[in-house]
């Protein structure tokens, strides 16, 4: 079983900054790839970034390439969403998951996905 929890969410002006955390609780963490995904009210869940179990696999939507820096510290089995210069739609839930074959197929869909933290809200204020 594997279990994550994410962290660091909350209220922030435009152009503000924000350091999501997700820590996972799992034997063989340093092989898995990470996700953030994140939905906002009344839209679907969206791919935000993925990292692979080799640190240099990363991916990000292109809504967010050049402000969002997604990382991950295997010996804290902890994944990291750096978010600058936020903008209102980037308002959401915001879900980190884990892809427990570390393969990343499909990085982009949440299908291909095993495990989803609770979710942390951000919200970014005009």
């Amino acid at each position: 079983q594997v279990q994550l929890a994410e962290s660091g969410g909350g209220l922030v002006e435009a152009g503000g900054s924000l350091r999501l955390s997700c820590a996972v609780k799992g034997r063989t963490f340093s092989l898995y790839a990470m996700g953030w995904f994140r939905q906002a009210p009344g839209k679907e869940r969206e791919f935000v970034a993925a990292i692979g179990k080799k640190i240099d696999t990363i991916y990000y939507a292109d809504s967010v390439k050049g402000r969002f820096t997604i990382s991950r510290d295997n010996a804290k089995n902890t994944v990291y969403l750096q978010m600058n210069n936020l903008k209102p739609e980037d308002t959401a839930v915001y879900y980190c998951a884990t892809d427990i074959t570390g393969l990343m197929q499909i990085y982009a869909a949440p299908d291909d996905y095993d495990y989803w933290g609770q979710g942390t809200q951000v919200t970014v204020s005009s």
